[in-house]
């Protein structure tokens, strides 16, 4: 088999390293074992970006047929990817924060972030703006669940949340007390 590109069902192009049989197994030289890290947490944002998906847990490589069975397992080459090793690529994730443990305490699941929190306030910010909801409450439900189409539908409470912040120490958002919890208003970009 020759290392090549292959378009997954899902129409992810996975990367030629993934036809590699070594790439699924933990290398014994760091050298070697750190890029493959890299290698794969790159996979690992970059597939969850193209599907959408904000959770990994590590019993998602032993899950045949799961959401993230098109990157953990190679048929052609008859290859997948162990739990222990992802939970050691989670955790090299972790580090150079990539992903947070969620729930906290713990290192089996963790939330990805295919854009950081502060690229998800940027576009948070822009939606609000071209949308027409500044100086609007809206609760998080009405973000995360939208009406319509919207780069922010499905995003977790806890992404959502560090967006916000960092919206509001820049004088773009405020947190807003409401019956049914927290919502929160946007603010032209001077904050006014």
């Amino acid at each position: 088999m020759t290392l090549s590109p292959y378009k997954t069902p899902s129409g992810y192009l996975l990367p030629s390293i993934h036809a590699a049989p070594p790439f699924f197994t933990k290398q014994p030289n760091p050298i070697t074992q750190a890029t493959q890290t890299e290698h794969w947490s790159r996979l690992i944002l970059t597939y969850a970006r193209h599907r959408r998906l904000f959770s990994l847990r590590v019993e998602d490589a032993d899950v045949a047929g799961g959401e993230w069975d098109e990157i953990f397992r190679n048929e052609r080459i008859n290859r997948r990817l162990l739990s222990p090793h992802l939970e050691y690529i989670l955790s090299q994730m972790v580090i150079k924060n990539q992903a947070v443990y969620d729930p906290p305490k713990q290192t089996k699941s963790v939330l990805l972030f295919w854009r950081t929190p502060e690229e998800w306030a940027e576009v948070l910010h822009e939606w609000a703006s071209t949308t027409g909801q500044l100086n609007t409450i809206l609760t998080f439900y009405e973000i995360i669940e939208p009406s319509v189409p919207s780069p922010l539908a499905g995003i977790p409470i806890s992404i959502l949340r560090k967006a916000i912040n960092i919206l509001g120490k820049t004088g773009r958002a405020q947190i807003i007390a409401v019956a049914d919890g927290e919502g929160v208003r946007f603010l032209p970009s001077g904050g006014k």
